[in-house]
């Protein structure tokens, strides 16, 4: 028998954003992109590691902001953290920035290449770097692992919520 890396044993509920241009996600740059062939099987993924370290995963994807901010205020009461992968909207998503910010909840941003990086690095976007809007706002980043951004991104988050000192309780 394992032992489990987690402190905790509450399922907490782990919220993913994926946002425009994530739908094409199996005909996008395989050098960036990898094997992942679609944003379904990007999901599968991520739920079913969730499930394996004790977390529910929910999922969500949309080209358009405002079906996101939607999304957003409907799962704030019952969302433990958020993941986002602004995808198109890194640069320009401010209002999906506030919507998140105003959870009061933990949100890790996640991209499968590395955004700051040029285009000329590994990991780097043919149109990069990107300057994210999330970045100031956010709990942490998870970048250039294709998806296991997620899956790091997915057990740091339950892990720092089995904590009860993160996000400056008291000690």
């Amino acid at each position: 028998m394992t032992e489990s890396i987690r402190q905790g044993t509450r399922r907490h509920k782990i919220v993913i954003i994926d946002g425009p241009n994530m739908t094409n996600l199996g005909a996008r740059n395989k050098k960036v992109y990898g094997a992942i062939n679609s944003i379904e099987e990007l999901q599968l993924f991520s739920e079913e590691f969730g499930d394996r370290i004790g977390v529910e995963v929910e999922t969500f994807v949309s080209n358009f902001e405002g079906a996101i901010l939607e999304y957003i205020h409907a799962t704030a009461t019952t969302a433990d953290a958020f993941i986002i992968n602004p995808a198109g909207l890194t640069e320009i998503g401010i209002p999906t920035k506030h919507a998140l910010s105003e959870t009061s909840k933990p949100v890790v941003e996640v991209h499968f290449a590395n955004v700051d990086a040029p285009p000329t690095a590994p990991r780097g976007l043919p149109i990069g770097p990107w300057d994210s809007v999330f970045r100031s706002s956010v709990t942490g980043v998870a970048m250039g692992m294709r998806q296991y951004s997620y899956s790091s991104a997915i057990l740091g988050l339950a892990m720092a919520l089995d904590d009860e000192t993160f996000l400056g309780a008291d000690l």
